[in-house]
């Protein structure tokens, strides 16, 4: 793709250009979640390594550089103009969504990691995500909205080991699991309602409020009923 004239396509908006307005309230939006990262992920860690889970140190490690990974390059690419730079910055913004799937799944993952089932499931999400990412990379024009479909597949296949989880998560974690899963969900109506006003920003703010109820509930399982 080499032209710039007004189209839609895979990777810019120029069907309807967002408004100076629908681009600052989406900045803002996305600097709320990079803070929800940082913040609350700092404090997870901490008290992961110095008291509750040091054993899990790897897998939050991970899971947080791909939240602050995710939000940053969504950031540059939701925010820059419309320009070749931004054909770029649309590959790794899709393929991040991959990669935070992944690692989203990680931490509560290594928790039923010593079983069949556990390392059944690590190794398809690891490797449907990877694919993913690398089809993003390469051919990401070839993929459309059918990748919506693959990110929801892998975001719900965790239901195939809900059993597992269910044995041993607390209660209030699986809550804010689906709480988080349905959040998700329910912001790609807006993720695909493109003649709506502020449409991106409201996606971005389910986007915020899902990796939220994620983030809470991997902090209640590996600190608040660990203390």
């Amino acid at each position: 793709m080499t032209d710039l004239q007004p189209n839609y396509s895979w990777w810019s908006r120029e069907q309807r250009p967002y408004t100076r307005v629908e681009m600052i309230v989406d900045a803002v939006v996305h600097v709320l979640g990079l803070l929800v990262a940082l913040i609350a992920g700092s404090i997870l860690l901490i008290y992961a390594v110095l008291e509750t889970a040091p054993e899990a140190v790897p897998a939050l490690t991970l899971y947080l550089i791909s939240f602050v990974t995710l939000f940053s390059i969504s950031m540059a690419y939701n925010l820059w103009p419309v320009t070749p730079v931004k054909m770029h910055l649309a590959r790794f913004d899709q393929a991040a969504i991959f990669l935070f799937i992944a690692g989203t799944y990680t931490p509560f993952l290594a928790i039923i990691g010593g079983t069949a089932m556990g390392m059944l499931m690590t190794s398809f999400v690891w490797g449907a995500s990877l694919v993913g990412i690398a089809l993003k990379l390469i051919v990401p024009e070839r993929f459309g909205r059918l990748a919506i479909v693959l990110y929801l597949a892998i975001g719900w296949s965790g239901l195939l080991v809900f059993q597992s989880l269910a044995q041993t998560l607390p209660d209030t974690t699986l809550w804010l699991l689906l709480a988080g899963g349905v959040t998700y969900s329910l912001g790609i109506i807006f993720h695909l309602w493109e003649r709506l006003r502020f449409q991106n920003a409201l996606w971005h703010v389910f986007v915020v409020g899902g990796a939220s109820f994620h983030l809470w509930a991997v902090i209640d399982c590996m600190v608040i009923h660990r203390l």
